[in-house]
């Protein structure tokens, strides 16, 4: 028997699916909640204020799973940590999660960002909000593998701007060389960041 919270959860992630694949403004609620399987004035119950909501918790909820992947992907640091390594070996699976979606992008955040930047100040703030606490994390384990704590959040800013453009080319050619050349410029730049005194 399906639930309430069973109906919110499919419509959410009926959404996450949609934005992510054909964007924004694309996107209908008719075409979300048909994707859900839910009657149609679900949505507008657990989402009162409509697409916007409902695209605002897609941003959060979306942003909070990559938080926590980009924790596993970056633990903990020890003596034997390699930052530039494990950086490298981040973009290369992100290469083959674009490959196994069949190049739509692995992510609703940067798709959404790129249309809202200019016309949704609402959303812009959100995934504003959603990529700075990743370029937090990334900087954290940066500096607690040694790197000066300014040039730890330079470069994690740098290596989230060079894995999103990366992602965007690699969509457009619908190949992974993007994604891959950019693992390697991404590690050049932790590297060089290892080299800048404290």
């Amino acid at each position: 028997m399906r639930t309430a919270g069973d109906t919110r959860s499919r419509i959410l992630r009926a959404a996450t699916e949609l934005f992510r694949r054909q964007g924004y403004a694309a996107t209908g609620m008719k075409q979300i909640v048909a994707a859900a399987e839910a009657p149609y004035g679900s949505a507008y119950h657990f989402f009162p204020g409509g697409k916007a909501q409902l695209a605002e918790e897609v941003i959060r909820t979306t942003g909070a799973a990559y938080l926590r992947l980009i924790g596993e992907l970056f633990a903990a640091p020890d003596e034997r940590s390699d930052p530039a390594l494990a950086t490298s070996e981040a973009f290369t699976a992100a290469a083959e999660t674009l490959h196994s979606l069949d190049y739509a992008d692995p992510c609703p955040i940067a798709t959404i960002a790129l249309e809202v930047a200019s016309t949704h100040d609402a959303l812009r703030r959100v995934t504003e909000e959603v990529f700075a606490s990743w370029t937090d994390r990334l900087a954290g384990y940066y500096a607690a593998c040694g790197i000066h704590e300014s040039t730890a959040h330079d470069t994690a800013l740098s290596v989230i701007a060079t894995l999103e453009g990366a992602f965007m080319l690699g969509r457009s050619a619908r190949s992974t060389r993007p994604v891959l050349a950019a693992a390697t410029a991404a590690a050049a730049l932790v590297r060089a960041a290892q080299q800048v005194p404290g």
